[in-house]
């Protein structure tokens, strides 16, 4: 288990990114959900130990992570939101030199270990192309190779979905579903509501630095069941709603606009029709309210 109390980060700039923010993860997938600039990326950097957090703890096992910083990276795969590679060297050249820097200096148990990994992702029949050349979809797969190099007890992967097409996304769900190991923790922080529904069996939500909400997927559509309401309507009879009941959602339809709308009492209207909740509804219900 992961134990995070009460994480503190304030920037130069004033910026307080994380509020008193406390989480136990448990083994699996966790989702971090939260919009852009809530201080997903801050809590991903501490917990990878290249932030200093200006107070709390993080232990993950019997490793405080703050401060036995050497160990932690040993038990550490990091895949963070922006990461570069070296364009000249190959995929089979970059797993060797990051299992390196992992400690596997042994030539014949790293390569063995890199064609385990180029396997595992697909990217075997690519091991000796330039990595400058890469889809984004496998450089994705290329990074989760090296954030699996010492099968890490925690993995970290910040935003990993962000810029592939429908397609890539998707591999990259099956894939990362298939890499973790029953007593490891794979955090992925997010603000793509359907990459916590399809992968994670517990997340959090975070908003301007705090944590907001903690439970399970299902927990969270079972709090809103019954509450949730669709209709298609004219702008004027969205805005004669909106001062009845809580829009969470609206997009247009038709020349008119579809919307989702919080009611646990009454029906909003006779144009509503109650429907099941989904993890977007409790996620906007929290988050933004409306979007318009």
């Amino acid at each position: 288990m992961l134990a995070i109390e009460g994480l503190n980060k304030t920037y130069q700039s004033g910026v307080q990114a994380l509020r008193e923010v406390s989480l136990e993860v448990p083994p699996g997938m966790f989702g971090l959900l939260g919009p852009n600039g809530a201080g997903k990326t801050t809590l991903m950097k501490i917990l990878a130990t290249l932030l200093e957090p200006d107070s709390g703890t993080a232990r993950m096992r019997d490793t405080d992570l703050m401060v036995e910083k050497h160990r932690a990276r040993m038990m550490l795969g990091y895949l963070p939101q922006e990461f570069g590679f070296y364009p000249s060297l190959t995929a089979e050249q970059t797993l060797h030199y990051f299992a390196r820097l992992k400690g596997i200096h042994n030539g014949k148990e790293r390569a063995s270990v890199v064609d385990a990994l180029l396997e595992r992702v697909n990217l075997e029949s690519a091991r000796r192309q330039k990595v400058g050349g890469f889809s984004g979809g496998m450089r994705q797969r290329l990074g989760i190779a090296q954030a699996l190099i010492g099968r890490p007890a925690l993995l970290i992967v910040d935003e990993p979905t962000a810029g592939l097409d429908p397609e890539e996304r998707t591999r990259f769900h099956n894939l990362l579903a298939e890499t973790f190991a029953d007593d490891s923790v794979v955090l992925l922080s997010t603000h793509i509501v359907s990459d916590i529904s399809n992968l994670c069996s517990n997340m959090a939500i975070i908003r301007q630095g705090q944590i907001i909400a903690s439970c399970s997927p299902s927990q969270a559509i079972k709090e809103l069941t019954g509450s949730i309401w669709e209709a298609t309507l004219t702008r004027e009879q969205v805005d004669a709603v909106k001062s009845r009941c809580k829009l969470i959602s609206s997009q247009m339809y038709n020349g008119m606009l579809r919307v989702r709308v919080v009611s646990p009492r009454d029906r909003p209207g006779e144009e509503f029709s109650q429907v099941m909740p989904t993890i977007e509804d409790y996620y906007f219900n929290l988050v933004s309210g409306a979007l318009i």
